[in-house]
């Protein structure tokens, strides 16, 4: 395996291992809907679940969320093996978004709900609870979306100066 494939797939897999570590502590020493400031008024860490998707959407529909997650690392991995390797600009998006997915499903498949515990209040909206997995999708998203943009942006500029 080359090193390119070995950071990606190093990455997805730690990605993996730290979310699924905070889960496994929130659920062994908090109990649900507890909460510990962490800083006052802005961030806490509440103990959550929830069947759904993000922002608690289509709750209770598990088989849709392992039919849709088990599509996406396909295309994900698949994607990887095709742009990850020319550049890392693509690979590591393509690699927290898989490791984000994986974090979730392994939740969904093992107790047929996700752990949810970052808790962030700005101003006084109350953002939706999330984790390390959600973040690590957020994070490859606005980061494929950051670098297909620029792409595009660089692609235009060369077809205008010619």
């Amino acid at each position: 395996m080359n090193m390119k494939k070995l950071l990606y797939y190093g990455l997805a897999l730690f990605t993996i291992a730290v979310d699924q570590l905070m889960k496994w502590l929130i659920v062994q020493y908090m109990d649900v809907a507890e909460s510990i400031e962490v800083i006052q008024g802005f961030f806490y860490l509440t103990s959550h679940r929830n069947s759904g998707a993000a922002f608690g959407m289509l709750q209770g529909q598990m088989w849709l969320f392992y039919i849709v997650t088990v599509i996406v690392a396909v295309f994900i991995i698949y994607y990887l093996h095709r742009y990850g390797m020319q550049s890392k600009w693509y690979g590591i998006p393509l690699a927290l978004i898989l490791g984000g997915a994986l974090g979730n499903f392994i939740d969904r498949v093992l107790f047929g709900e996700v752990v949810d515990f970052f808790n962030v209040y700005i101003f006084s909206y109350n953002y939706p609870i999330f984790n390390i997995a959600d973040s690590a999708l957020v994070t490859g998203v606005f980061m494929l979306i950051v670098k297909m943009a620029a792409d595009d942006w660089k692609e235009k500029r060369k077809e205008k100066h010619g």
